[in-house]
């Protein structure tokens, strides 16, 4: 521990002195303020979730280092260069090869968009963006507006607000302490951007608009809300109505277990017994028990489950390719990766509505196949009935009952 805490002091006082010597007047944003206040983030963060102490001399160092690249190099690649100089910093004070890999690895994740896999990953990117939440975003995004026109960057500030809104809207906080500290505030933040986008664009509505403009507005939005409604109330029908359809599947699929099972034991308790006496009957018998076993076997592969992997990467969710909906995809999962998961779907309109959709498609399929099997299980016991019924009635009419055969003994008196 004693030689982890030396090892942060030199970090800070190394970085520090990384700015002090490379003054550069025009970061007003990636400063060294910036720096320390990511810092004091990832701490508080990793103190959430109790880190252990290697992992958050990791985080620390990484947190350091993150934006010293901005010094030498443009912003493009800063991120590259902040490795070179924490692996140079790092091997004239350890030989700890893994050491100097992690937090490579998590400077590199901090490069938009980032795609973090591990929770020590996860912490850096929301301590780098915490401020996306917070209440001086106003002042932060200023002073990124400007670093970025001292830099003669002025084709990223052309359209500056809409950027700005487009980066908060594609943002995502990725720990569950961050996501409920600072969600309520990123979407204040994203309102006052669209108030100030219309304001500028002459969208907004004053008070001298005339009554009509308003009725027409309140008409547009209550058409919508209807519309929405009616969108909620289709998906949710057409779900109760394919989970409705479901149990009947399995209702029918139980009727036919339980009377062949009946049928078997019958048989086997009763007939089996006969054929030793009644030997015509042995194959209408073993038609009939055949044909009880298939129809119980296909019932069964008709209510038999599929079981899924259970689990789902990062890169799935942010691709919206699975469905979180479906217990199947995630019930190996841990609680904090899901309810990530979910908040993310849940903030994205277009991927949980697509997430209804494709449930309720799997839901179809699942049912297409219940359906088939058992109306072949039908079919099956339908067919077999009937054979060995028939089955049952030729044998016992092409039967002749074979005559007592009495044996005559000799007269006493012959």
């Amino acid at each position: 521990m004693s030689t982890y805490n030396a090892l942060l002091i030199d970090t800070e006082n190394y970085v520090k002195g990384l700015f002090k010597q490379h003054n550069q007047s025009n970061l007003v944003f990636h400063n060294l303020e910036h720096t320390e206040s990511v810092v004091e983030r990832v701490r508080e963060i990793a103190s959430h979730y109790q880190l252990p102490d290697k992992e958050l001399l990791e985080l620390s160092i990484a947190a350091w280092f993150h934006d010293t690249g901005h010094l030498m190099a443009d912003p493009a690649g800063h991120e590259e260069k902040s490795v070179q100089l924490m692996e140079a910093f790092l091997n004239s004070r350890t030989d700890d090869e893994e050491l100097a890999t992690n937090i490579a690895n998590l400077i590199r994740i901090t490069k938009f968009p980032p795609v973090p896999q591990s929770l020590p990953e996860m912490i850096i990117c929301d301590a780098d963006t915490y401020h996306f939440g917070l209440d001086d975003f106003k002042q932060t995004n200023k002073a990124m507006k400007k670093e970025l026109v001292l830099r003669n960057m002025n084709t990223l500030v052309m359209d500056w607000e809409h950027n700005s809104l487009e980066l908060l809207e594609k943002h995502q906080f990725y720990t569950a302490y961050c996501i409920e500290l600072l969600q309520k505030g990123k979407e204040k933040n994203i309102r006052r951007l669209h108030k100030k986008i219309g304001s500028l664009e002459g969208k907004n509505v004053s008070h001298t608009l005339i009554p009509a403009t308003e009725d027409k507005e309140e008409a547009n939005k209550r058409k919508n809300s209807f519309v929405a409604r009616g969108i909620q109330t289709m998906l949710r029908l057409t779900s109760e109505n394919h989970v409705e359809l479901s149990n009947m599947a399995d209702g029918k699929a139980s009727i036919l277990i339980s009377v062949n099972a009946i049928i078997i034991s019958v048989i086997l308790s009763v007939l089996i017994r006969r054929i030793e006496v009644d030997t015509h009957l042995t194959i209408p018998t073993f038609i009939f028990l055949a044909s009880s076993l298939a129809t119980i076997i296909i019932a069964i592969m008709a209510t038999r489950p599929k079981v899924s992997t259970g689990n789902f990467s990062r890169e799935d969710i942010l691709n919206k390719s699975t469905n979180l909906l479906f217990f199947g995809n995630f019930y190996k999962t841990k609680v904090n990766e899901y309810q990530w998961a979910m908040n993310t779907m849940m903030r994205d309109p277009d991927y949980l509505y697509s997430s209804l959709i494709m449930d309720i498609h799997q839901l179809g399929v699942v049912l297409a196949r219940k359906y088939k099997l058992i109306r072949l299980a039908y079919t099956v016991f339908m067919i077999g009935l009937f054979i060995s019924v028939l089955a049952f009635m030729l044998a016992i009419m092409m039967h002749t009952p074979q005559q007592p055969v009495i044996n005559s003994t000799v007269s006493p008196y012959s």
